[in-house]
């Protein structure tokens, strides 16, 4: 069984998929040290970051002061709670939701509540292991990012989004489910 853990050459990727296209990283993402230590905020380095929620927490004054809204982003642990940076969108471009194994599927949950009751616009990436298998439903629940494992192929992954053309149930990508779409389809027919 593999266990995915978040390492800094791991998530400081050259390439990511964005709104279904893979582009240039150019967020690094700044993790704690292996105790669970958070790095101080002097340490951190230049240019777009994204930090986790708890240094976030700690230091966010500092943060905010020291960059831009487009340089900042925050990344969200399983068993952190999205209602607590909810407060926060206005200094944010950016919030990446960690799946630390591909069978932990708390961060879909997490998706789907920043983009449909915490009405989260900007972009939501998905980081960790994060595999094919998963990237389309990833997607519908909200990512429009996605930092694919560094050993797989970000191009296949890509394929991804377009191995299902009917989707059953509604969700963030089409809030109507197939069963109503087929009555609409019919109804407009005059069938």
């Amino acid at each position: 069984m593999h266990r995915a853990r978040l390492t800094l050459k791991d998530l400081h990727m050259t390439l990511i998929i964005k709104n279904r296209a893979v582009v240039e990283d150019s967020f690094t993402v700044v993790l704690a040290a292996e105790d669970g230590t958070l790095p101080a905020i002097d340490a951190l380095p230049g240019g777009k970051i994204i930090v986790p929620f708890a240094l976030w927490k700690e230091h966010k004054a500092a943060i905010v002061a020291a960059r831009a809204k487009e340089d900042i982003g925050v990344w969200l642990a399983p068993d952190d709670e999205p209602a607590d940076l909810a407060p926060d969108f206005g200094s944010l471009s950016v919030i990446a939701v960690d799946f630390p194994v591909f069978r932990d599927g708390r961060g879909f949950s997490i998706g789907r509540l920043l983009r449909e009751r915490y009405q989260w616009t900007g972009e939501l990436r998905a980081i960790g292991d994060v595999l094919r298998d998963q990237v389309a439903f990833h997607a519908r629940c909200g990512f429009d990012a996605f930092a694919v494992r560094a050993d797989k192929d970000i191009n296949d992954a890509l394929n991804a989004f377009t191995e299902f053309t009917n989707l059953y149930q509604g969700a963030t990508d089409n809030l109507e489910p197939l069963f109503r779409r087929r009555a609409a389809l019919v109804a407009a027919l005059g069938a």
